[in-house]
């Protein structure tokens, strides 16, 4: 049976106001009302958006958050794709964000429709906690990462879930996952990522790791 986070994200009129109104006041959350994620979510489209010529897969991109940040500074053959399983929030990517340089597939994050050493930067971004057996997708994010590419995740962390009255059973009820503190970072560690540094704020957590780059 579905969960109430997957329903929402299937459901056309939760696409349309997921962007910007319920992901932003979600996000802030995330800092226990501070303002840390926001701050980091800010340097994080900065440094999307940075000049270069590369490819970059959004895992879970609902309706194109980061779309139009992470293709902004795209050159030479650089091209942003973002996936995801919900043709609704497909739909609402293709109508909001569109360039010449971005695409959008729909395909399930546990069996990523491209091949290994694809891409030199893989995104899941506030995403991944809503996604059933999600640490299986981690492997794949991993194995489409080109060598010397990156992983990026932000996702939940138990680290202060206590601070939060009532967490876990909300969790439980929508189908939210709340990750240990070392659940990502050994995950990707196992599926050979290095450099895998952690930053966390309030419940929330941004991970970098990067693939071993094969060349001598």
């Amino acid at each position: 049976m579905a969960t109430i986070a997957q329903r929402l994200m299937g459901n056309p009129v939760f696409s349309q106001v997921y962007e910007r109104a319920w992901r932003p006041l979600f996000t802030r959350g995330f800092s226990l009302g501070g303002t840390q994620t926001v701050d980091y979510d800010r340097a994080l489209r900065s440094y999307l958006a940075r000049d270069g010529d590369r490819f970059v897969l959004d895992v879970a991109c609902g309706p194109g958050n980061y779309s139009d940040d992470a293709a902004r500074g795209l050159r030479g053959d650089g091209r942003y794709i973002g996936v995801d399983f919900s043709s609704a929030m497909l739909a609402q990517a293709r109508r909001d964000h569109r360039g010449d340089r971005i695409s959008y597939v729909r395909g399930d994050a546990h069996a990523l429709p491209f091949a290994d050493d694809s891409f030199h930067t893989v995104l899941c971004l506030a995403a991944l906690y809503l996604i059933p057996d999600p640490l299986p997708v981690l492997d794949e994010m991993a194995r489409v990462t080109a060598p010397g590419g990156e992983v990026i995740v932000f996702t939940t962390v138990r680290a202060s879930i206590a601070a939060v009255p009532g967490a876990d059973l909300l969790a439980g009820v929508s189908g939210l996952r709340v990750f240990g503190r070392r659940e990502i970072l050994d995950r990707l560690d196992a599926a050979g990522m290095t450099h895998v540094e952690q930053t966390v704020t309030g419940i929330g957590q941004y991970v970098h790791a990067r693939k071993p780059d094969s060349r001598p």
